[in-house]
């Protein structure tokens, strides 16, 4: 099976970066002054980069579905063909069976607010935490996401498509101002977060600390893949 994806014509480029500022799944890069598609299973084929381009460098091409793809690519064989950007193809899942709980389960949110956008750069409860950057979709994924992830930890949550912002500076300054013990970010395999996980990135290497972090991927069934 074949996606949309976008071509960047060297030739034609002119390394102004607009297109990188505009893709927030972090699929483009600068290299050594020209736009590079880096990532191409960042690449959600929506093409907000298209528009941001003075020059026309940007096109589309289908290309073969890359390897993160490739369980889409064998149940749309059975089903109608998908070339749109793969966090936005339609799914269903059978329920799996649980244990009846015998009480509520409390929440491990420990703090207010949690997203990314809203939360203070200095709030008291950073000094010396460890922090959890989650994409909105990651809590409703996992079922138990709440014990497994949150529970002793600072959460901050953010969509880099549906909130079209650059996280990285806000994270930069949370990083500068506070002694941070630890990050975890936890993603979806879509493409759409891999600008989350690019905004981490960029704030620590912006910050200049070494903190201890790693990264978790779900698939949008629930399971952890990495």
């Amino acid at each position: 099976m074949f996606r949309r994806i976008i071509q960047i014509d060297q030739e034609k480029c002119n390394g102004c970066g607009a297109c990188a500022r505009a893709c927030h799944e972090g699929a483009i890069a600068m290299v050594e002054g020209k736009a590079v598609l880096q990532r191409e299973d960042y690449c959600d084929g929506l093409g907000d980069c298209l528009p941001a381009c003075p020059t026309g460098a940007i096109t589309f091409v289908e290309r073969e579905a890359a390897a993160y793809d490739q369980q889409a690519v064998a149940e749309n064989q059975k089903k109608q063909a998908h070339t749109g950007c793969p966090g936005q193809r339609l799914r269903q899942f059978a329920p799996r069976p649980v244990q009846e709980a015998t009480e509520s389960v409390p929440s491990r949110l420990g703090q207010w607010p949690c997203q990314i956008q809203l939360v203070p750069v200095n709030a008291p409860y950073f000094e010396n935490a460890r922090l959890l950057i989650a994409a909105d979709c990651t809590a409703f994924a996992y079922g138990n996401f709440h014990q497994e992830f949150m529970a002793g930890k600072i959460t901050l949550v953010g969509c880099p498509k549906l909130d079209r912002v650059d996280y990285s500076e806000k994270l930069t300054q949370i990083l500068l101002h506070n002694n941070i013990a630890s990050l975890t970010v936890v993603r979806m395999e879509v493409p759409c977060c891999g600008g989350l996980e690019l905004a981490v990135k960029k704030a620590l290497q912006a910050s200049g600390k070494i903190i201890p972090w790693q990264v978790v991927t779900l698939s949008v069934d629930g399971r952890i893949l990495d």
